[in-house]
């Protein structure tokens, strides 16, 4: 993710070597104690709110999920609050969710999810509720390869088609992302993949002043992120 003004930066570098999600930032988290899984270290800054997901994401791709947070006793730890310690922007593809992927449980990650990873306006209000109210230290916008609501945008745009009925929106959507690149070199549905993730990421800061004020005052990092469908990994984009 690039270096802004508005955004809290994570380069390259800060990728685990066995591909994954790793630190970032600073900031305090709230919530009700109630919505704290026992025997968790508190998540307290992006460093160790990405170092959670980075571990989950590890034992996900090697097939050692520990499953956390989904026993009788955490139904009812979190029935009377929650407390999620990130926001994840993601696809509704069934490959794509996101607990899985990192290998979270119940009351861990806010959700919202949608054909690709789209910031439209209700999107941005459950987004803008979960990080006022919670008060999470980052916010992952995560994209996938070979995403099929952007091959659609791709193909349609691409041949001047039309989409049917409501999936047109879609299209419509990622028009000012995925346009630009057609005929470019390379493989254009996984470039504008990642342009979106990055897209959707600078959206968050743009129309939002809640989600603004937040990364300004050092108290939340957007990260952008890439699951690989082939390997199970998810990295980090700049």
């Amino acid at each position: 993710m690039q270096n802004t003004p508005q955004q809290q930066a994570i380069s390259r570098r800060s990728l685990l070597a066995v591909g994954g999600l790793t630190a970032v930032g600073t900031v305090g988290l709230a919530g009700p104690a109630a919505a704290q899984p026992s025997g968790d270290v508190p998540v307290d800054s992006p460093e160790a709110a990405l170092a959670r997901l980075t571990e989950g994401n590890r034992r996900f791709v090697r097939g050692r999920g520990r499953h956390p947070h989904q026993s009788p006793r955490d139904i009812r730890d979190l029935a009377d609050g929650q407390d999620p310690f990130a926001v994840v922007v993601g696809c509704a593809d069934s490959r794509v969710p996101p607990e899985v992927l990192f290998d979270q449980g119940l009351g861990d990650l806010f959700d919202n999810r949608v054909a690709g990873n789209i910031v439209d306006t209700i999107m941005l209000g459950s987004i803008e509720y979960a990080v006022e109210h919670f008060a999470p230290p980052v916010l992952v916008v995560l994209g996938h390869e070979r995403c099929g609501a952007v091959s659609a945008a791709v193909e349609v745009i691409g041949s001047g088609g039309h989409a049917p009925g409501a999936i047109n929106a879609i299209v419509e959507a990622l028009r000012p992302i995925v346009e630009p690149l057609i005929g470019g070199p390379g493989d254009v549905v996984e470039a504008a993949v990642r342009a979106n993730v990055l897209a959707q990421a600078r959206h968050l800061t743009e129309a939002s002043e809640i989600i603004r004020e937040k990364v300004h005052a050092g108290e939340l990092a957007i990260v952008g992120a890439r699951y690989d469908l082939d390997t199970g990994r998810v990295v980090l984009l700049d």
